[in-house]
């Protein structure tokens, strides 16, 4: 039995037809109000803050993948994060399941520095300070060998269906409609973007290779970076539409977080927007050569044809 915890995010979604389609048909979505992706998912309801729904949602479990997400309310990250992965933590301890856990990249400096597994964590404001803490906590239980488990690192990712990011809602949702898209600071930076499905197939092979256990792992992307101006371009091309955006300055965005309580708590990311990113997963390509990485005008072209099969149903 395998088992997403946090399992009706796009991520926890692409990962069960994943499974279904190479590794196994004995699969159990866990969220608070699951549903099914495969017709032989076992549905179980659980809140990941409860300890003991939490412990019986892994019972029997050979893999749990902790693929669950948060709005981004600051508050909660801070009050929640430690909670859900203490619990997940217990639950996998006591019943002896290896865990996989999807993390972010908050916890890294915002520099141009190449960012690899073996980046020093750096945070800057309080959603990095706590996924600093609990990737700490995970990585010393993996020490300590309380648990077999492993971390899977992206960075933003881009993809159809429901895939909530910011270059989804910013850029990709607003020229798909027609209108213009918004950029953060700057458009001449480089961008590592990493398609979802791809995110979800990789974490599925890494669960499934027992060698893979026991270290970080960062999922594969693109490596041929864009800068904003160059994918809205593409993007552009590949929909259809033209490829108007505006870009926000700092004082417009410290204006928006006056008004909106959404923008404040997204405040602490900018200081990405404003270097490269370059992150680095070689690792992951050089363990695993055979893994095709989608490329920007295919993941673009499948966004484009999904929302033309959409208007067409």
């Amino acid at each position: 039995m395998q088992v997403i915890l946090g399992a009706s995010g796009q991520i926890g979604r692409e990962l069960a037809i994943q499974l279904k389609r190479e590794f196994t048909s004995e699969i159990r979505l866990v969220s608070r109000r699951p549903h099914k992706v495969n017709d032989t998912d076992q549905l179980q309801s659980a809140d990941l803050l409860d300890a003991g729904q939490t412990l019986r949602a892994v019972e029997g479990a050979e893999i749990a993948y902790l693929t669950a997400g948060l709005p981004m309310d600051t508050r909660r990250w801070v009050v929640e994060w430690p909670i859900i992965m203490r619990n997940v933590l217990d639950a996998c301890a006591a019943n002896g399941a290896r865990l996989v856990f999807f993390d972010n990249t908050y916890m890294y400096p915002q520099t141009s520095d190449p960012q690899t597994e073996d980046t020093a964590f750096q945070p800057y404001g309080a959603k990095g300070k706590v996924r600093a803490a609990i990737a700490s906590e995970l990585l010393d239980s993996m020490e300590r060998g309380r648990v077999q488990a492993m971390i899977c690192r992206a960075p933003e990712f881009y993809g159809p269906g429901k895939t909530q990011s910011i270059t989804n809602s910013t850029v990709i949702d607003n020229l798909r409609a027609g209108r213009t898209a918004k950029v953060f600071l700057r458009d001449d930076t480089l961008r590592s973007l990493i398609y979802s499905p791809d995110a979800s197939r990789a974490m599925a092979l890494l669960g499934n290779s027992p060698g893979a256990y026991g270290q970080t792992w960062h999922l594969p992307c693109d490596d041929d970076r864009l800068t904003y101006r160059q994918f809205i371009e593409l993007a552009a091309e590949i929909f259809g539409v033209e490829g108007r955006y505006t870009l926000l300055k700092r004082w417009q965005l410290a204006l928006a977080g006056v008004l909106s309580k959404q923008a404040r708590d997204a405040a602490e990311l900018l200081p990405r927007y404003e270097a490269n990113n370059i992150f680095v997963s070689d690792k992951f390509k050089s363990r695993f050569p055979d893994f095709r990485v989608t490329t920007f005008q295919q993941g673009l072209s499948a966004i484009r044809d999904e929302a033309r099969g959409n208007t067409s149903t």
